[in-house]
């Protein structure tokens, strides 16, 4: 069965992965969002927040392009370790402290996704635990001087070069990588949008 695409209102090759992965054809469109926590924001609001905004931003990117309206999907991840919001990093020296703080610890990984049809806006939380084992100091440095961690939440890719530090994941693997297909694909029925027949 041929999907009509939606709209992916993020710029990450994971996500576009992951959909692709369950059929979804995207065409990518802009959603620059402020990324700054608000005061006193904790990380299960940041996320929901962001992922909505992006949401708003890539409909408004849309209607000003004069696109034809469809599904628009948007989602933020983050990484949360006692409370504390680990975004991406600012350099590489930020890269190996957050990877020092998470060494041998279990912190959360949130996704939030936010579905639109233009009309209304739908959330989803998704909300996982990793488990790093202890890294040695020359494992920092070289995983930071791959330059893998240097766009991602927490400043490590499960899915790439960093999936050797993570000992344990209990929750949504796709979730950690940037996109929950399970919540994405109950979102997505919610809009009438079939994902398995």
């Amino acid at each position: 069965m041929t999907r009509p695409p939606i709209y992916l209102a993020s710029g990450s090759p994971r996500r576009r992965e992951l959909l692709n992965q369950i059929g979804v054809p995207i065409e990518r469109i802009g959603s620059e969002v402020d990324e700054t926590p608000l005061a006193g924001e904790g990380a299960h609001a940041y996320v929901l927040r962001l992922a909505r905004a992006k949401a708003e931003a890539g409909l408004a990117a849309m209607r000003a392009a004069g696109l034809p309206p469809r599904l628009l999907l948007a989602a933020d991840t983050t990484v949360a370790l006692d409370d504390a919001i680990l975004g991406k990093p600012l350099d590489a020296a930020d890269a190996a402290a957050m990877l020092a703080r998470l060494s041998g610890r279990s912190h959360e990984v949130l996704t939030a996704v936010a579905l639109t049809d233009g009309e209304r806006v739908e959330t989803a939380l998704s909300a996982s635990t990793v488990r790093f084992r202890a890294l040695e100091a020359a494992e920092i440095t070289a995983y930071v001087a791959s330059g893998e961690p240097l766009d991602k939440a927490g400043s490590y890719g499960a899915q790439g070069l960093g999936a050797v530090l993570v000992e344990e994941i209990r929750g949504s693997f796709s979730g950690v990588v940037g996109l929950p297909l399970c919540e994405t694909a109950a979102l997505l029925r919610q809009f009438g949008y079939p994902v398995l027949g």
